[in-house]
């Protein structure tokens, strides 16, 4: 087990598969973690390839404990982010960075109510992580970058800060498009293998691909809106994306679905909507396709052995 050195501690709430492997990132540059509430364990053990690292945490149901930590992974999913205000409460602050790791284009937004001295970084996650018990993960480098946060003079010390401990972090000019880059394809391939229960290869069948390009080329529009830079190109190229996802690859909802948990839609395709209704455009598919997932009942039905092996999409 590696111990941490004597840098400033970090915080972590909600440490299932991304806030682990963002936090080990952290651990491995020295810094000492605190797990903020769920079942208790004292060591993380992140497995990438042939290679397994632990790192000693301490854990604390008191979110008194972390008052005074400065830099702070946010981990939980976009639903549940109410239910941790206590611990966002409990870290507001001058001086002290959040990092938003969720889903979604409203990360600023949905932690404002809790957060209003500390300096909020969004972040998109491009790792994928998979959690096999409390405090163990398995992670997999896929792309050319990790994390992508907006390209600001006040997020360059954290970004330092978890690449010295070997994760890839994007200063980003650009980070509107990446936002909506990013979640044209949450909101294909999420809801369709909910709705469909099947793995990401459901995509690959045509009748789905073209609702699943629908969805994308409503979303272009409200995304160009907005600001971001992406066209129809763009959106095929994510949906050719999509289909080349190994066989057997279940999305974080479908998994959600399998597990008898809450549904994370409205900060996906609620977000499109809600856009939408800004600038006055009309998004058919996108409501169909909120309307349907809003009516899930996740029925716990567990995946097989072959779904071992989870996506992040």
């Amino acid at each position: 087990m590696q111990q941490a050195a004597s840098k400033s501690p970090v915080a972590v709430i909600g440490a299932g598969a991304i806030g682990l492997a963002i936090a080990s990132a952290l651990a491995r540059a020295g810094h000492p973690v605190t797990v903020c509430g769920g079942r208790p364990f004292d060591e993380m053990v992140i497995t990438e390839g042939p290679t397994t690292a632990s790192w000693p945490v301490a854990h604390t149901d008191d979110p008194g404990d972390v008052a005074g930590h400065h830099t702070v992974i946010l981990a939980v999913k976009a639903h549940q982010t109410d239910a941790v205000g206590d611990w966002l409460r409990s870290v507001d602050g001058p001086g002290v960075d959040v990092l938003v790791a969720q889903n979604g284009i409203e990360q600023r937004e949905r932690v404002a109510p809790y957060l209003s001295q500390a300096h909020v970084v969004p972040a998109v996650v491009y790792l994928n992580a998979e959690r096999s018990e409390p405090g163990r993960a398995t992670v997999r480098r896929v792309t050319q970058g990790e994390l992508a946060i907006p390209d600001e003079p006040a997020n360059r010390p954290l970004a330092a800060r978890i690449r010295e401990g070997g994760m890839r972090v994007d200063l980003d000019a650009d980070f509107t498009t990446t936002l909506w880059n990013k979640l044209l394809m949450n909101i294909t391939a999420n809801p369709l293998t909910a709705l469909t229960r099947q793995r990401t290869a459901v995509l690959r069948d045509e009748a789905v691909g073209r609702v699943a390009l629908a969805i994308m080329e409503e979303a272009v529009a409200v995304a160009r809106a907005e600001g971001a830079r992406l066209s129809a190109a763009d959106a095929a190229a994510d949906l050719e994306a999509l289909r080349q996802v190994p066989d057997g690859a279940p999305t974080s909802m479908l998994q959600d679905c399998w597990a008898g948990r809450p549904l994370e839609y409205d900060a996906l395709t609620g977000a499109v909507l809600r856009a939408a209704d800004r600038h006055g455009i009309d998004v058919p598919v996108n409501r169909l396709i909120y309307a349907l997932v809003a009516a899930v009942r996740p029925d716990r039905e567990g995946p097989t052995s072959q779904d071992s092996a989870a996506v992040r999409t």
